[in-house]
């Protein structure tokens, strides 16, 4: 009777632990919430110095960079990024685009980047209290310990240094950390994804560019540019490359994004993606149907030349019955996955492309919505550690290996071109 008893005692003890709760495991939101504040996001990518040309012709001593909700003006949205936001999206290091026109004549374009890399710092300098400048990994581990948003510069297009190397030394020397290679358009010395090809990826001289990105310690930046081009530069590359603001093809097929071959070398080469939040890149069936939509604009005008009245009234009708696909955070999170699944968690990072772009995914349509991405990542299994190293330890990590690599050539002689000289298709 006495061991009956012990034994329907274990029996009841052992029931009570099946039907008690399990220990409480942290939420979606509090893993992604202590990944945040142990390591914020390190975005890739953001256009705010552009905005500040076409709003206000870089006049900004009376600019109130705190609260922008108050620059919307006739069809123009208010701007997607402030103080307020980007800490409320915390974001803990931003490069700023002091991005120009790939149309511009390149004399042009050399000017006005150094106006807009002009604008950029004085924005910093103007905000003391949350923005400082970053030149180095350490930089920014210094001023993100001080609460501060490391502010980096990237160049976005290769039109940027006018064929010259000598440029391209300048313009790091004021404080440029990457280079897109390319923007909307195909240069003398490498191909746009977005535009027709001349070189097969990169020529002689483009190559060159990249071994003297590496040299001096400016990252590489492979978005914009076409397929064959980022095969060539992971050939020549020594450090780790970077994509500021691109998905992964094979969820969302445009040109922009990165294909599969290449998410396979990063794990070589070291790099990172940093994943865009541009709705046409992010979710296919909006891809789709916003080619769908431009297929039906150009039928109805071969169809009523001479009529935009008609035109305007049938194509209407059209987007009455033909509602577009709505981006969601899900939609980029199924990009870090893929990422994830063919590179691997240590090549992924965050490139929202905002105030580059209309809005965002719905939840993220503007610098405010990075926990939300966050949260959804955790809901699908990633880790805190896993956030951490896509919010913002990944590209600390290829920022320090690409300043290391620069060290590793100190005292190695510039790559040098004659002055003055084109850098066409034989160089």
């Amino acid at each position: 009777m006495f061991l009956k008893s012990i034994h329907t005692s274990a029996a009841i003890a052992v029931l009570s632990l099946l039907a008690a709760p399990a220990i409480a495991q942290d939420t979606p939101e509090e893993t992604a919430a202590a990944a945040l504040d142990a390591a914020p996001v390190w975005d890739g990518h953001n256009d705010v110095p552009i905005q500040l040309r076409a709003r206000f012709d870089n006049l900004i001593n009376d600019f109130d960079f705190a609260d922008t909700l108050d620059t919307a003006e006739g069809d123009r949205k208010a701007m997607h990024s402030d103080l307020v936001r980007l800490a409320r999206g915390k974001v803990g290091a931003q490069f700023w685009s002091v991005y120009v026109s790939a149309s511009l004549p390149e004399a042009e374009a050399v000017q006005m980047t150094l106006e807009q890399i002009d604008v950029t710092k004085r924005l910093i300098d103007r905000n003391p209290r949350g923005l400082e400048l970053a030149l180095t990994a350490d930089d920014v581990e210094a001023a993100v310990a001080e609460g501060r948003i490391a502010s980096l510069l990237g160049m976005e297009g290769g039109h940027s240094i006018g064929n010259s190397l000598a440029v391209l030394r300048q313009m790091y020397d004021l404080g440029a950390r990457y280079m897109t290679l390319t923007h909307g358009k195909t240069l003398d010395w490498a191909d746009s994804a977005t535009d027709a090809p001349r070189h097969d990826g990169l020529n002689a001289f483009g190559m060159d560019v990249v071994r003297e990105m590496n040299r001096i310690g400016m990252l590489v930046d492979l978005s914009h540019v076409s397929a064959p081009a980022m095969r060539d530069a992971l050939d020549v590359a020594r450090a780790p490359v970077i994509f500021s603001h691109s998905g992964a093809q094979a969820v969302n097929g445009h040109a922009r994004n990165v294909p599969d071959d290449v998410l396979a070398r990063l794990p070589l080469n070291g790099g990172i993606v940093m994943v865009v939040a541009l709705p046409s890149y992010v979710t296919e069936d909006l891809r789709q149907y916003s080619a769908n939509r431009a297929g039906e604009e150009a039928r109805l005008k071969a169809l009523y030349p001479g009529q935009p009245d008609q035109v305007e009234a049938l194509l209407a009708k059209w987007d009455a019955e033909n509602r577009a696909p709505v981006s969601t955070v899900s939609d980029m999170a199924d990009h870090i996955d893929h990422i994830r699944d063919v590179a691997g968690i240590d090549h992924i990072g965050i490139g929202g492309d905002y105030d580059g772009m209309p809005t965002g995914p719905v939840g993220m349509e503007d610098v405010s919505g990075y926990p939300e991405l966050f949260v959804e990542l955790a809901r699908r299994g990633y880790s805190q550690a896993d956030l951490e190293k896509i919010s913002m330890r990944n590209m600390l990590r290829v920022l320090r290996e690409a300043e290391a690599y620069a060290a590793s050539q100190a005292g190695t002689a510039a790559i040098e071109y004659p002055a003055g000289k084109p850098r066409d298709e034989g160089a």
